[in-house]
């Protein structure tokens, strides 16, 4: 006698709960774009694996709904960029090459492109510091890169076949790791310092022909920072406005609010006097984290202990000043 047994069907898996989630989002913001828990998962963890905010991956999702992309297909990026009017990192999202290239493709006047064409290979070597944890690194690369890359794009132009090209210059276009200041390149553009390239002379062409359809790229504005007229640290070392205040202003408390600091001998007046620009515009913003972090990037040795010790008389100055009002 034979017996048949029955396959017993796989237990299904747990729907996620808010505490399994990377991102936690807030719960209205899902329900208003249409997002379970299970899809924000894949979003966080599987095409966004390197947001760090939740608002980040929303902003995407913004974008492809507007656009009536599929987001599951990826065609945006969620890309960090240095604020300088925040003083600090933030999340945007801009579109990857392919999805310009499909957005052209959609108007039906796309008709195709040349070969990409590089110019002479150029070595340098590129210097400068990036934060490792809680610490910042004197990092020393050497990239060979070709000079420029330029792509022709064709469009159909009242029924002719219209040429548009576009030369990017690979020291112009490359990501920098590290912060606004830092000259080295990131990860991508040292693996693939020609692909890269390639990638943003496709867009700039692609927006030369579709400047109505073609938006800038990922590829193009990671590592770049975004300008504002108004700066709360950084314009400090920049000089790109007059100082933020009369220095004679008991707001701004002055760096000497602690006793007289002798500068060191061998410090520039230039950079005591950036040093001195710095600390007055993070006492009228209370950006006392962010200067110093700016600090340890920008300088070393003699320039940075002068910088730190600075900074930290001056915080506590405005900290003495900020007690009585906030006793009263």
């Amino acid at each position: 006698m034979t017996t048949t047994r029955q396959r017993r069907a796989p237990a299904p898996t747990a729907a996620p709960t808010p505490s399994d989630l990377r991102l936690a989002a807030p719960s209205a913001a899902l329900a208003e774009l249409g997002l379970d828990l299970g899809t924000w998962r894949v979003l966080t963890e599987s095409i966004f694996p390197s947001a760090k905010t939740p608002e980040g991956v929303l902003l995407a999702v913004r974008y492809c709904q507007a656009r009536k992309l599929d987001i599951l297909r990826r065609p945006v990026h969620v890309v960090p960029m240095w604020s300088k009017a925040l003083g600090r990192e933030v999340e945007t999202v801009w579109p990857g090459i392919a999805e310009v290239q499909t957005t052209a493709a959609r108007t039906g006047q796309w008709a195709g492109m040349d070969p990409p064409r590089f110019g002479t290979d150029q070595t340098r070597t590129f210097e400068g510091r990036v934060k490792n944890g809680d610490s910042w690194q004197d990092i020393q690369v050497r990239v060979t890169f070709p000079d420029w890359c330029e792509v022709t794009v064709y469009r159909i132009v009242q029924g002719t076949r219209c040429p548009f090209t576009e030369t990017v210059w690979w020291e112009e276009a490359y990501a920098r790791a590290g912060g606004a200041r830092s000259e080295l390149p990131t990860d991508m553009w040292l693996k693939r310092p020609r692909g890269q390239l390639l990638k943003c002379a496709k867009a700039a062409s692609l927006r030369a022909a579709f400047p109505e359809e073609a938006d800038y790229t990922a590829e193009e504005m990671a590592g770049k920072v975004i300008e504002t007229d108004t700066l709360p640290v950084a314009e400090a070392i920049d000089g790109a406005v007059g100082e933020p205040q009369d220095r004679g202003d008991p707001a701004a408390p002055s760096s000497l609010a602690g006793g007289p600091i002798e500068p060191p001998a061998a410090l520039s007046e230039e950079v005591q006097a950036q040093i001195e620009r710095l600390v007055l515009r993070a006492a009228k913003v209370g950006a006392w984290a962010q200067a110093e972090e700016y600090c340890r990037s920008r300088f070393s040795g003699q320039a940075l202990a002068y910088a730190l010790t600075e900074l930290g008389h001056a915080k506590d100055a405005a900290q003495r000043q900020a007690a009585p009002r906030q006793a009263a």
